[in-house]
């Protein structure tokens, strides 16, 4: 069955603010003092237009913002200084997860991941609220009243799991008034929010827990995974996702739109899949899912972060094979994956997007417009184990006033695709320095000229869809 699109430049627009540009996730606070974090970082600053990046365990004994000598509670917050002064000379901003439990501070031992994060509850209230007290206080004055209430500050990561606690709510919910009181205190206009949750859990109940009590909640965050509920993390992926649905996303998106009221929405966490070792993640199946999800989102959100922006990433152990199945855009050598180029794509679209007629199975059509430009936003996606083909699309667009040259980039298995070129390679887990300057050119998004046809104010043109990809056509006049 042909694909069969079609849009009108004198249509009612509606507004495409760039929301998942807004933040995007790391993994270890540690990590964004390592040079080569740094240097993956500015490069998506650069490419992709980020603005803000979330990572867990700001408050670890690694970094050593609070430990105890000779029964003296120290305070240090140098190594976070270093992170958020690197974020601030480019151009981004923390949004602070406030997480995990000092090992001092903590009420019991319970850890999680490889770097052992105590994810206990605090032992004592009132020494977890000087400690956040003192940090909100340290930073705004080292940056500014000005500069720190463009940041975010959310309250613990995924509490509704044990894996991060015990899971109760209700002990979230106490630590979450200490934790806003004491922000607060320091200025009444740092936004505060919460409940990071998993799954889009205990969206009502926190709100209604701070209606009650009359705490402030400035927006709402929390996480979501296609994978969600199918099975857990390290299971048969392509199994979880075939049993999920292709929009699943979007309608978790609207629910949870819809609880928040008038509050803003954030989801602090995102991505194709929660495996952290999913062959996908590095293929172009990622890329489709992407586009695809960010676009059916718009409108629902403020912002969409995607977890994770590289490789560099240390839950369970550091990988040194190059293509593993990371969250990240970028593997460990910095190399882009299609998922990164997705983001690119995105990032390059206008700010109006225009009505699209016609419906396909796996095919999916976007008319986005900008200042000098407008551009076609083609996917075709199937989740794992559900029919998918390569296809021919036919777009036609109404109230074009003179002829445009068009320009297409692609992204499948022929285009921008570094992992396939590594696999001809015969998949080396330590790269040379020729081979990552190979692969990074392989990588690229490359223009294409496009030929369409135009008569009487109307623009047609056709274009072949490989299976699970994406096509952007730039018109310009």
């Amino acid at each position: 069955m042909s694909a069969i699109f079609t849009s009108d430049l004198g249509g009612p627009a509606t507004g495409l603010p760039h929301f998942w540009e807004h933040t995007v996730g790391s993994g270890h606070a540690t990590l964004a003092l390592r040079a080569d974090w740094q240097v993956q970082m500015k490069r998506a600053r650069a490419d992709l237009g980020v603005q803000h990046v979330r990572f867990h365990g700001i408050l670890c004994d690694d970094m050593g913002t609070l430990i105890c000598q000779s029964d003296e509670l120290l305070y240090s917050f140098f190594n976070t200084d270093q992170i958020f002064d690197f974020l601030l000379s480019i151009g981004m901003k923390p949004f602070v997860e406030l997480s995990f439990m000092p090992s001092t501070l903590s009420s019991g031992g319970q850890t999680v991941f490889h770097y052992r994060a105590n994810v206990t509850l605090p032992r004592d209230y009132s020494q977890w609220s000087v400690l956040i007290r003192k940090l909100v206080e340290h930073w705004v004055q080292r940056y500014g009243l000005a500069e720190v209430r463009q940041w975010f500050f959310e309250v613990w990561n995924e509490p509704n799991l044990t894996a991060f606690g015990n899971g109760k709510q209700t002990d979230y919910f106490e630590l979450y008034r200490y934790t806003v009181e004491a922000i607060k205190s320091v200025d009444k206009s740092l936004k505060v929010g919460g409940p990071a949750t998993a799954a889009n859990a205990w969206i009502d109940d926190f709100i209604g827990f701070c209606t009650v009590n009359d705490l402030p909640a400035d927006f709402i965050s929390t996480h979501h995974y296609p994978t969600d509920a199918f099975g857990k993390p390290g299971d048969d992926t392509e199994a979880q996702l075939a049993a999920s649905t292709r929009s699943i996303l979007r309608e978790q998106t609207r629910e949870v739109r819809s609880k928040a009221g008038d509050r803003p929405v954030y989801y602090t966490e995102w991505c194709t899949s929660s495996n952290p070792r999913d062959p996908m993640h590095d293929d172009p199946y990622a890329a489709a899912f992407i586009v695809k999800t960010i676009l059916e989102a718009n409108g629902l959100v403020q912002g969409y972060s995607y977890w994770t922006f590289s490789d560099i990433f240390e839950e369970n152990y550091f990988p040194s094979v190059p293509f593993h199945g990371g969250f990240g855009l970028q593997n460990i050598h910095g190399i882009a994956k299609p998922a990164y180029r997705a983001f690119q794509l995105l990032h390059e679209l206008g700010t109006e997007i225009m009505p699209v007629g016609g419906q396909h199975e796996t095919v999916d059509a976007w008319f986005v417009r900008g200042d000098q430009k407008a551009t076609l936003v083609l996917t075709n996606f199937a989740l794992p184990r559900h029919p998918i083909a390569t296809e021919q699309v036919s777009f036609t667009l109404s109230g074009a006033k003179s002829a445009s040259r068009a320009s297409i980039q692609r992204i499948d298995l022929e285009h921008a695709n570094a992992k396939r070129r590594w696999e001809q390679m015969g998949k080396p887990e330590y790269l040379s320095v020729a081979m990552v300057d190979e692969l990074n050119e392989v990588s690229l998004l490359r223009k294409e000229s496009v030929s369409c046809n135009f008569a009487n104010g109307t623009l047609t043109l056709d274009v072949t869809m490989l299976p699970q990809s994406v096509a952007a056509i730039q018109f310009t006049s």
